[in-house]
């Protein structure tokens, strides 16, 4: 396996295993998101994730129909942060994956940081 093989294999356990941590509830909860993996974020943005969509806050009766929310994790920037240490890449993953689903859940980037979480 070669080091990009294992970097994309340590990516895509990573998500999976920071999904899985949500507790039943929460799990149960996530609904018409998909996530999905890129090599870099939109040229001048300097971002680790990014979630697009409707927050579960603002759905209301009428949301049908509609495509998934997309939460996207940005390979380049998370590798670059962590640099070869690949347990601080799945911690990095996880915090990532966990901080756009919190988006999801219509929690802001300041109600994260005033509970310490961002």
């Amino acid at each position: 396996m070669s080091g990009r093989e294992h970097q994309e294999d340590v990516f895509e356990s990573s998500i999976r295993a920071a999904l899985d941590s949500l507790p039943a509830d929460l799990h149960a909860a996530v609904s018409n998101v998909d996530v999905v993996v890129e090599d870099e974020p939109p040229r001048g943005q300097r971002l680790l994730g990014l979630y697009r969509g409707i927050p579960l806050t603002r759905r209301s009766s009428s949301y049908a129909g509609v495509l998934p929310d997309k939460i996207t994790i940005f390979r380049g920037p998370i590798e670059r942060l962590a640099g070869s240490d690949t347990d601080r890449l799945r911690d990095e993953i996880r915090h990532v994956v966990l901080h756009e689903i919190a988006h999801h859940f219509g929690i802001s980037d300041q109600r994260l940081i005033d509970i310490g979480r961002y």
